[in-house]
């Protein structure tokens, strides 16, 4: 079984909202490599500690990370421990990333930037089970999702009625077809990100794939906006056909 770790960047909001982009990152891991996986996060905070006086109880949060003075670090060293996170997870062979950008300035104000960015990454995690396209590919395996404790009774409602019913626009014309997602196993499990390693990193991915669309002055002045590309490795290249990093662009 895979688990997706899943965290977003940007808000979803289309009218008076103080974002232009709104990006979402799955990060992947089969079962068989969860604990090794979790060991290496662990390693990687004691290492921050070591080095950066980062307490190991510290939630990364990679947006108050470069807002706010936090845990008295200065904010080249907050920086750099979100740029070593990058670099972590570019090392571990046995994941996979899929990132979801939404821009929002081309949109309706009746479009439903929250419902189309999750429902495609869903279907991305789907289509990629179904094609065995994740390490180690497993072919005939399955997939549970964990997130931020947060809209967890709409993504609940969203992913039952996507096991349902699921149109899929048809690449060669005419309606689309119901193709009910099969592959995803219970419930989008919520779980408080501050007790959660996986949910950290994937905060600190989507932060870095939202600032490639939308840089703040910081990163620009910094040269981190395209820190997302230091992922590059273990990224989800078949998510997208459009996008040598795999980003799905809606």
């Amino acid at each position: 079984m895979y688990m997706m770790y899943v965290d977003e960047s940007g808000d979803t909001g289309t009218a008076n909202s103080p974002t232009d982009f709104f990006a979402l990152t799955g990060i992947v891991v089969h079962e068989r490599q969860w604990r090794s996986f979790m060991n290496a996060l662990i390693a990687f905070k004691k290492t921050m500690r070591a080095v950066h006086g980062l307490p190991m109880r510290a939630e990364i949060h990679a947006s108050e990370f470069i807002k706010s003075k936090v845990f008295g670090l200065q904010r080249h060293t907050r920086l750099a421990i979100l740029r070593n996170a990058l670099d972590e997870l570019a090392k571990m062979q046995d994941i996979s990333i899929t990132g979801v950008i939404v821009d929002k300035r081309n949109k309706p104000a009746d479009f439903d930037v929250f419902d189309f960015a999750w429902k495609t990454l869903f279907q991305r995690f789907e289509n990629t089970l179904m094609f065995g396209n994740f390490p180690g590919a497993f072919r005939s395996d399955y997939g549970v999702v964990f997130t931020d404790d947060t809209a967890g009774l709409k993504l609940l409602r969203m992913v039952r009625k996507m096991a349902v019913y699921n149109p899929v626009p048809s690449a060669f014309g005419g309606p689309p077809r119901n193709l009910p997602i099969l592959r995803l196993i219970e419930d989008p499990h919520g779980k408080d990100s501050a007790e959660s390693l996986a949910i950290q990193m994937a905060d600190v991915c989507s932060y870095f794939l939202h600032q490639r669309y939308k840089p703040n002055s910081y990163i620009r002045r910094q040269k981190a906006a395209y820190y997302y590309d230091r992922l590059l490795p273990v990224l989800n290249v078949n998510a997208s056909r459009s996008s040598p990093l795999g980003i799905v662009e809606l």
